[in-house]
């Protein structure tokens, strides 16, 4: 069997303290090494050198098991072709690592830190609030897009600092987010170090290797900004799906949902608050990866394809979405109370629909009746212009503050805007914007 230039014989890469590669299946690869020389599990092996066409090779490998017998199994965080059995294997005695700091910001990076947006290399830097949301909902609902506003939303209006880490999606949404952070200057290609996001990215052509860990360079790069800079961080996942689909084609998902979100956490001085898309296979909420996902998190959004049906959007649905700091000694008496009178309304409305459907509105008591008016104002309401969506809509997007929101809610919940039409509602912003337009519609209709 030929073996590749960078191949040594196996005695030399013995005496050199290099391994070389004695099983490859996929993105999996088994190393064998010298006796007491072997690498400890989450070291980083690289192979570099020429495959049996002339081509460059390097790859990088994190080593996942010890098999005994000097040898250990590692996965792949690119792709694995051209690699052969006996190609030497060195070990960097260390885990993978990665640039962090100011460098990153406006930067997009690979699981491996390395910069692919052709800016050159990123310079190493020497060196509840928190919480952990899920934004759960099938293909289509619109996981990709809210995640997207949310990044645009905090670095306009608060001025904080963002990661996003995309596992496992398409490049195009990537290409997509990249585009809308320079145009809105979250990304600010005159002076690339007042940019407010770093983008990491294992996108979906890209290994299962690669799927487990770019997670965990977005998470690295967020503690440096938190732990260091003593900042207060907002770490995006898009898709944690892909991470959870990750560790099982590779047979590893163990402790790696516990590793990923137990780094996640608070200190005195800074905060990580990570926002994580979770993708529903087939809109089942019990299926394992959303069900896994589901007891590491503070709240979860759950995107209903009913609402989304509707044109409504975000398609957020306020009954099945939680949050366990939704109480009143967290948010206020005021906060909480809305809350649950709005909850109570929707949860009205949808118990009466079976009537409505069978016997139609008229039916209804004058009590039912406004019941059914108030939710669906509140149903359209919730709807928003999205910044990021503008150039698919054609309008313009709207921030709306906590204090605006509440305010609006209690108006609806207490009988104040009855007498406006419903679809004043739709897609307008803060409530100053619905009456205004429910004037107009009505000026327009005399």
């Amino acid at each position: 069997m030929k073996t590749s230039s960078f191949s040594f014989e196996i005695s030399e890469l013995v005496e050199k303290n290099v391994g070389y590669i004695t099983q490859i299946i996929g993105p999996v690869l088994d190393v064998a090494s010298s006796p007491g020389k072997m690498p400890n599990i989450y070291n980083a092996l690289v192979v570099k050198g020429k495959n049996s066409a002339g081509q460059e090779i390097n790859v990088t490998f994190e080593v996942q098991q010890l098999l005994g017998n000097n040898e250990v199994r590692a996965v792949a965080m690119s792709a694995s072709d051209g690699l052969m059995r006996g190609m030497g294997v060195v070990d960097t005695r260390a885990p993978l690592s990665v640039p962090v700091g100011q460098n990153t910001l406006g930067r997009i990076s690979n699981v491996l830190g390395e910069p692919v947006d052709n800016l050159g290399p990123v310079q190493n830097t020497p060196y509840r609030r928190g919480g952990k949301i899920g934004l759960f909902g099938g293909a289509g609902v619109g996981k990709t897009v809210l995640i997207m506003e949310l990044i645009n939303n905090i670095a306009k209006a608060h001025g904080g600092v963002s990661v996003s880490g995309g596992v496992g999606e398409r490049t195009r949404e990537g290409n997509d987010l990249y585009m809308e952070m320079k145009e809105s200057k979250v990304i600010n290609e005159e002076n690339i170090s007042k940019s407010k996001v770093a983008l990491v990215y294992g996108q979906m052509n890209e290994p299962p290797g690669a799927h487990m860990r770019v997670g965990l360079t977005a998470l690295t790069m967020a503690e440096y900004f938190r732990d260091i800079n003593k900042q207060d961080v907002l770490l995006f996942i898009d898709n944690i799906f892909r991470f959870v689909q990750g560790g099982s084609e590779v047979t590893t998902l163990g402790t790696e949902m516990g590793s990923l979100h137990e780094r996640i956490t608070s200190t005195k001085e800074g905060s990580i608050t990570a926002i994580q898309a979770v993708y529903v296979p087939a809109d089942d909420l019990t299926d394992p990866a959303p069900a896994t996902t589901f007891a590491h998190l503070d709240a979860t959004i759950v995107l209903s394809r009913g609402l989304a049906a509707k044109g409504i959007y975000p398609a957020v649905d306020p009954l099945d979405s939680t949050s366990t700091m939704l109480q009143p000694w967290i948010v206020g008496e005021e906060h909480y109370e809305t809350t649950q009178g709005v909850k109570q309304t929707l949860q009205r409305y949808k118990e009466l629909q079976d009537i409505i459907a069978i016997l139609g509105l008229d039916e209804l008591s004058k009590e039912d009746h406004l019941t059914v008016a108030r939710a669906r104002k509140i149903e359209r309401i919730l709807s928003q212009p999205f910044f990021v969506a503008e150039v698919f809509t054609g309008s313009p997007g709207k921030y709306v503050s906590l204090t605006q929101t509440i305010k609006g809610f209690q108006m609806i919940l207490f009988g104040e805007l009855d007498s406006l039409l419903e679809q004043a509602f739709y897609s307008v912003g803060n409530i100053e914007k619905a009456a205004a337009k429910a004037a107009a519609l009505q000026a327009e209709g005399q």
